[in-house]
């Protein structure tokens, strides 16, 4: 919900007003009854994947992709 605040409200609590917007509200200042500015959160950094980033950190045996021993596959039919 956007909350509209006065200008001497918003500088008397404007720590309290931040931890709104970090918090994803959206604040709407108001001089005069009219609306003049928002607070909104900025949005967060998007990282762009970089592949092959981990090479050699990752190793995969050579029989990952074997079927289970029984005993395991018992274990978990059920």
């Amino acid at each position: 919900m956007n909350d509209v605040i006065n200008v001497y409200e918003a500088k008397t609590h404007f720590s309290k007003l931040l931890a709104r917007v970090i918090a994803g509200e959206e604040i709407i200042i108001a001089k005069s009854g009219k609306p003049v500015a928002r607070l909104i959160p900025i949005p967060k950094k998007i990282v762009m994947r970089q592949p092959g980033s981990a090479k050699g950190q990752i190793i995969i045996a050579d029989d990952f992709d074997d079927p289970l021993p029984a005993d395991i596959l018992e274990a978990f039919a059920g």
